[in-house]
């Protein structure tokens, strides 16, 4: 089945598709992302990082949410990062800034735009646990070790390299 988490109507084609199939959905693993990209709006408007890191991931456990509890025992694992700790979404008052959730092209930064995305990714997995654990429905926020090497890094020539000098320090996904 085909899911973009960059487009909410793809989303929402993959939920009913996945609906229609009456299977049970005991674990959702939410991993998509990507790191070091250009700043870009999606066809819904939103900021690219943003969206597929995170609100494609919220959409789609919010679509979900029903088959996830009929199926109960259930997980949903939040992948996010370390690098939540390295940003903030809050402004100078110390209140919510949702702006910077979606930032312009002059605010954005690719690096800060993926940490927040990670904390956001943080944030409604302990909320998701404390609303759907009643339920059967565990969620935890999940990191994945010492930068283990994926392609997430393809966006950015320095990024590249960057990971390139930490690969022999980091995890992989292929036994060994």
């Amino acid at each position: 089945m085909t899911l973009d988490l960059e487009s909410l109507q793809s989303i929402r084609e993959f939920t009913a598709a996945f609906k229609s199939t009456n299977l049970s959905l005991h674990v959702l693993i939410c991993n998509a992302a990507i790191l070091g990209a250009p700043w870009q709006l999606t066809e819904d408007g939103l900021e690219s990082t943003f969206q597929v890191n995170h609100l494609g991931h919220f959409y789609l456990i919010k679509l979900l949410e029903g088959v996830l509890r009929r199926s109960a025992p259930a997980r949903i694992v939040m992948v996010s990062s370390e690098s939540h700790r390295f940003t903030e979404i809050k402004d100078r008052s110390g209140k919510l800034d949702f702006n910077m959730l979606s930032p312009s092209k002059k605010e954005y930064w690719a690096m800060l735009a993926y940490n927040r995305s990670k904390l956001c990714n943080i944030l409604l997995s302990n909320e998701l646990n404390r609303r759907l654990s009643p339920y059967g429905v565990i969620s935890n926020a999940v990191h994945p070790g010492n930068m283990m090497y994926t392609s997430i890094h393809r966006n950015w020539w320095v990024y590249t390299v960057l990971f390139t000098l930490a690969r022999p320090f980091t995890k992989s996904m292929v036994s060994e």
